[in-house]
């Protein structure tokens, strides 16, 4: 009997140090997972702008790694393939789209990854009747929609006309576009549109006639 205890006491001690490893063991995995999820909504989120320094890496196709930085037609020229389009891509819709051109032709079932080394610098411009107007910077890796834009400009004032905010945009062809959205709506959640952002967007709250 005085075996046995001796014997089960033993095990105790040495399997306690596993289970104080366990809980130091799944805060790291959580952090590497919680890494790899932000980097995926990255990709998910954000559109790619002229200027942006990206990185193309194809699993074991060293030759074809490449540092490029987008050109003002919102193109790159990659090895073999030659010069892509990533006009209105996602990161991710363009790691997609180069995936696609390199196993068309090329390789069989490559593996892309791409990632972003530099951001070009984004703004809007929040007029009116808002608490700060003035030049609102979008977070680096990520979009900005338009009630994200007046809260950063310290939200409406009282008399602010929700209901009537512009926006203004010129697209990239050069022809200019206005439209003019209910944000009272939008705040609300009566909408499942969210008006996402791009640079250099002109948004007007105008103010309420009494």
């Amino acid at each position: 009997m005085l075996r046995r205890i001796t014997l089960i006491l033993l095990a105790t001690a040495l399997l306690s140090p596993l289970a104080e490893a366990a809980p130091g063991s799944s805060k790291a995995d959580t952090a590497r997972n919680d890494a790899a999820k932000a980097d995926t909504q990255v990709k998910l989120d954000y559109v790619l702008q002229p200027s942006d320094l990206i990185k193309i890496q194809v699993f074991r196709e060293k030759d074809l790694d490449l540092e490029v930085r987008i050109s003002k037609e919102n193109s790159v020229n990659l090895p073999l393939i030659g010069k892509v389009d990533l006009t209105g891509k996602t990161a991710h819709q363009a790691e997609e789209l180069i995936r696609s051109l390199y196993d068309r032709d090329y390789l069989v079932n490559p593996q892309v990854n791409l990632s972003v080394l530099e951001y070009v610098p984004r703004n809007v411009l929040v007029l009116g009747s808002v608490g700060k107007p003035g030049v609102i910077p979008f977070p680096h890796e990520q979009g900005l929609t338009l009630l994200d834009a007046i809260s950063r400009a310290e939200g409406f004032i009282r008399l602010a006309d929700k209901k009537h905010v512009t926006l203004k945009r010129t697209t990239t062809e050069g022809e200019s576009k206005t439209y003019t959205i209910d944000c009272e709506n939008l705040s609300k959640g009566d909408t499942t549109e969210t008006w996402p952002l791009l640079p250099n967007d002109v948004i007007t709250v105008p103010e309420r006639i009494l």
